[in-house]
């Protein structure tokens, strides 16, 4: 049996609260502290004003941090310049110059840094995932993401930050679609995007797309707003959070030269004679496994802290995301189309 891993959680907002009750679901694992400046009510361990209180008073080795955005790369500064491997909640940063300051030096002090792209550790995507490479639906040619739904306004009042510029939809919600395309459909090379101001009268953006292109010519279309009443997101048709109820519907689709498989219901679609409109066609069902991907994230970082695996989401992963979600912010504010080669370059350049 190993020692339980002793972890922090630093922010106790809704995620923060979600990583704590995924760590005490966890095996070999145990929650040593909470930093939180106003305060956790409920929960049995410390809770510091900060991570220096945090490092001064306990012994800690690994850190979680769902704090607000901004705060992200300063607090993950801290963890790498003590040497403990640290969790950031996506996106890593406000901007992909500060992540890769952040990436590189995090590598340079070999300190691992995961990002939060939980639904990456859900079965039901790495079965999907392991499916397209293997073949299941031919050579991938397009893919849909549809990511709407409705936040009420006390959302937005409870913590006034989510209202300002940088905090919309785009970064906050489609940056786990991104990131999911990337997975399902390879690198991006280029980025076109368009998006409306908010409807509510706030800082940021309310909806936006965009239409990504990928290293294998691949095409991904990808749709979001927080002011839509609709049943089509991950959040609202994966199960994954009780919290948001289950409309039944899919809101991925990805299209092959030999069929078509939607998500999260895991259905591929072909036709039951030749390829051809004329022919019928069917759908299979694939069966499928669940399990919380908080808790399995959870477990992952806990190996990785032992240094029997590496990162499945790594600093670098995270920062490609990140870099794609900058570059339809940028294609949209100033309609123009992003290469991502010179787009990243640039990145690289100013991060030095």
């Amino acid at each position: 049996m190993h020692e339980p891993v002793k972890l922090a959680v630093v922010g106790a907002g809704l995620i923060g609260q979600r990583h704590i009750a995924a760590i005490a679901q966890a095996a070999s694992v145990e929650l040593v502290g909470v930093v939180e400046p106003n305060g956790v009510t409920g929960i049995s361990v410390p809770c510091f004003a900060s991570l220096t209180e945090l490092f001064d008073a306990a012994s800690v080795d690994g850190v979680i941090l769902s704090t607000p955005t901004p705060l992200h790369v300063s607090g993950a500064m801290d963890c790498v310049k003590r040497g403990v491997p640290v969790l950031i909640e996506k996106p890593l940063a406000t901007s992909s110059t500060e992540a890769a300051v952040l990436t590189k030096t995090a590598q340079t002090a070999s300190v691992p840094i995961l990002v939060g792209h939980h639904r990456r550790h859900n079965p039901l995507i790495q079965q999907a995932a392991a499916m397209i490479k293997n073949g299941a639906i031919g050579d991938v040619r397009a893919a849909q993401a549809t990511c709407w739904f409705y936040k009420p306004d006390d959302y937005f009042d409870v913590a006034p930050w989510r209202k300002q510029s940088g905090a919309g939809p785009i970064s906050v919600n489609l940056v786990h679609d991104v990131d999911l395309m990337r997975l399902f459909c390879g690198e991006v090379v280029t980025v076109q995007a368009q998006l409306a101001p908010s409807v509510r009268g706030y800082e940021n953006e309310d909806l936006a797309a965009a239409v990504l292109r990928f290293e294998s010519g691949a095409i991904s279309t990808i749709t979001v707003s927080d002011s839509v009443v609709s049943p089509w997101s991950w959040e609202l048709t994966s199960q994954e959070n009780p919290s948001y109820p289950c409309t039944g519907q899919s809101c991925y689709q990805i299209g092959g030269s030999n069929g078509s498989l939607s998500l999260p219901d895991m259905r591929i679609w072909q036709h039951q004679d030749k390829k051809s409109w004329w022919s019928p066609m069917s759908a299979t069902n694939t069966p499928q496994e669940q399990s919380d991907p908080l808790v399995n994230q959870i477990t992952h970082f806990c190996e990785v802290i032992r240094g029997t695996v590496e990162p499945l989401v790594s600093a670098q992963e995270g920062l490609r995301t990140l870099q794609v979600v900058e570059a339809i912010q940028l294609a949209a504010t100033t309609q123009t189309l992003i290469q991502m080669a010179a787009f990243t370059e640039e990145v690289n350049a100013a991060a030095e």
